[in-house]
């Protein structure tokens, strides 16, 4: 028999295969820029969350970490004062009841506050930021029930913002200096909540409007942290504290 002759144009650089071998690298060239472009972001992200996390003893500190702790030490440098002003110029047993709170609040926290940033080694502010130092002028200039309303409704909308930084430090923070202070935070922040509504002078719909309004990312540590104000900071000398009961509302239409 006469052997078959060797079949023409199937090999690897016949016209299929040339058309086969484009293809390839076509999807290759597609395929590739997107792992690479994945795989950099990860690296990108876990570069920048080590840049801005720090190692302590008691767990990672992150930036938001460090923003809380100078929150609350801020809150205590001008809601202290708030309070006086309610318990000197309120014009109703409630309004003064929830001074009381904010003072006593705010003593405890402020003790806590000094204690965790001195083991953590963190800086603190020693005077009001600048909004704060305006909502303390608005109330000083205010007087009788203007000043009743002014003070539950300005200090019923900072509590109700600083509650949701509360919530999100707690729900992350792997730092169980930050996580306890976390707790005492909201347990103290959700008393103020209720005696300042209490005082039957929040005005719920306005707060939601401004609440709305001002719903923006937490600013950084450094936005809010002035390093040139540092306190001396000690260890906290009441390691405990409870809450007063709420008060309850003068006006008929309120609802304690």
């Amino acid at each position: 028999m006469r052997p078959r002759p060797p079949v023409k144009g199937r090999g690897i650089f016949s016209g299929t295969g040339v058309i086969v071998m484009g293809l390839t690298a076509t999807l290759a060239a597609l395929v590739f820029p997107v792992w690479s472009y994945a795989d950099r972001s990860g690296t990108t992200a876990a570069n920048v969350l080590s840049d801005q996390t720090v190692a302590t003893q008691y767990g990672p500190l992150s930036a938001l970490d460090r923003d809380f702790v100078t929150r609350v030490r801020l809150a205590g440098l001008w809601e202290l004062p708030a309070g006086q002003q309610a318990e000197e110029k309120g014009t109703t047993a409630a309004v003064r009841t929830a001074g009381q709170h904010l003072i006593d609040g705010h003593t405890f926290l402020d003790e806590r506050v000094r204690d965790v940033a001195a083991k953590l080694g963190l800086p603190l502010p020693n005077q009001p930021n600048a909004q704060q130092q305006q909502w303390l002028a608005t109330l000083n200039a205010a007087s009788g029930v203007d000043f009743d309303r002014k003070f539950a409704n300005i200090l019923r909308l900072a509590h109700g913002k600083v509650f949701t930084v509360v919530a999100q430090v707690r729900a992350t923070t792997q730092n169980s200096l930050v996580r306890a202070l976390a707790d005492d935070a909201n347990t103290t922040v959700l008393d103020h909540i209720k005696v300042l509504e209490a005082t039957g002078y929040v005005d719920f719909a306005a707060l939601a409007r401004d609440m709305a309004a001002s719903s923006t990312p937490a600013p950084s540590s450094s936005a809010v942290a002035d390093p040139g104000h540092v306190v001396p900071l000690a260890p906290s000398l009441s390691p405990t504290y409870s809450l007063p009961p709420p008060a309850s509302s003068p006006p008929p239409s309120a609802q304690p």
